[in-house]
């Protein structure tokens, strides 16, 4: 890990895991699919003050779907799509996971929901699949945490009134 809460809030250099995690990007760049490198390099998901950023949104739902084929539409496959509201309670964005492989969701203390997109980053698994671990804020000790393992990760936002 590179750029999560466990690296970020440690004594020292701040920028040193910042500049890790763009090698690690670069030096596997051709294994990323093009839209979870282009989301990863763009420093995106760490620039808080971009309104397009998740750090600080608010979960508005998560949806799977899983379509189906077949006579007795038995071959199945699973698919993600978060939205959230944006920081600025300008815009909606909306991570789009095309094919789900595994993911771990927690979350110790979900009665008051997730609070707030803390922080995440984007790495290849073993299989050079796509993982996204994301953190989300709460009550120290009780954050939740999610881990999708997808074969890619794709973002888009839009403003509030084009819902």
């Amino acid at each position: 890990m590179y750029v999560l809460s466990e690296q970020l809030d440690t004594d020292g250099d701040p920028n040193v895991p910042f500049r890790r995690y763009a090698e690690y990007l670069a030096q596997n760049r051709s294994r990323f699919p093009t839209a979870a490198y282009n989301l990863a390099s763009s420093g995106l998901l760490l620039n808080a003050s971009d309104p397009r950023c998740p750090h600080d949104g608010w979960l508005e739902w998560a949806k799977f779907e899983e379509p189906s084929e077949g006579e007795r539409h038995e071959i199945r496959s699973l698919s993600l799509r978060v939205r959230l509201l944006g920081a600025y309670h300008d815009r909606f964005i909306e991570l789009f996971y095309p094919q789900v492989f595994s993911y771990a969701m927690s979350n110790p203390h979900s009665a008051a929901g997730h609070f707030d997109w803390r922080y995440s980053e984007i790495r290849l698994s073993d299989k050079g699949n796509v993982i996204h671990e994301i953190e989300w804020a709460g009550p120290p000790g009780m954050e939740a945490r999610w881990i999708i393992e997808a074969s890619d990760v794709q973002l888009d936002t839009f403003p509030l009134d084009k819902v």
